[in-house]
């Protein structure tokens, strides 16, 4: 449904079934690439299908990453992503937080120059180009924030390596991602 978006931004759009697609798949699909941001989930519903987009086709990314030769690789997560993220079992939202977290430890294990990005709860407000690294609350962030995040991790190799959380803020998006002061926990 975005691929006229993303032609219009420049950019040539691949249609790819994640769900489905293998290893070699995405491989094939990142050849060439500088690197990989992996923004994809299930957008809720069933916790089969959480696992099966925000887990194993997550973990399959990173693979392929691995196996296509593109080094650098951004993961888009969540704010909680921690083993103690403290999401009831019972709780519908717990398949998202397990099914995360253990495609941020795959992404951890690997070999791969990564960053986890940890925004809080997204929102349709307009960018504001600022960020905190220790919000409060639900840490709530707009999408298009999210996405200059994304872009100047891209850019930062001070980001390798590190888990960022975020929210709304007050710093600009350059300088409050280079803070190793607050908001990460590699």
């Amino acid at each position: 449904d975005q691929s006229d978006d993303i032609a219009q931004a420049g950019a040539t759009p691949l249609v790819l079934d994640v769900e489905k697609a293998d290893v070699d798949e995405m491989a094939d699909a990142f050849s060439g690439a500088d690197a990989v941001v992996w923004s994809a989930g299930a957008g809720g519903g069933s916790a089969e299908r959480t696992y099966a987009v925000d887990r194993d086709a997550a973990q399959r990314a990173v693979d392929a990453a691995a196996k296509a030769g593109v080094r650098r690789f951004v993961m888009v997560s969540w704010i909680g992503s921690t083993p103690d993220h403290g999401i009831d079992p019972d709780d519908s939202f717990f398949a998202y937080a397990d099914a995360k977290l253990a495609a941020d430890d795959h992404l951890r294990a690997s070999e791969l120059d990564w960053t986890i990005l940890g925004p809080g709860t997204l929102t349709l407000d307009p960018p504001t180009g600022r960020i905190t690294t220790a919000p409060q609350g639900k840490g709530e962030v707009s999408r298009a924030d999210v996405a200059a995040v994304v872009a100047a991790t891209l850019v930062q190799p001070a980001t390798i390596g590190r888990f960022i959380r975020f929210g709304a803020g007050e710093t600009l998006i350059a300088e409050a991602i280079v803070d190793r002061t607050t908001g990460e926990d590699a």
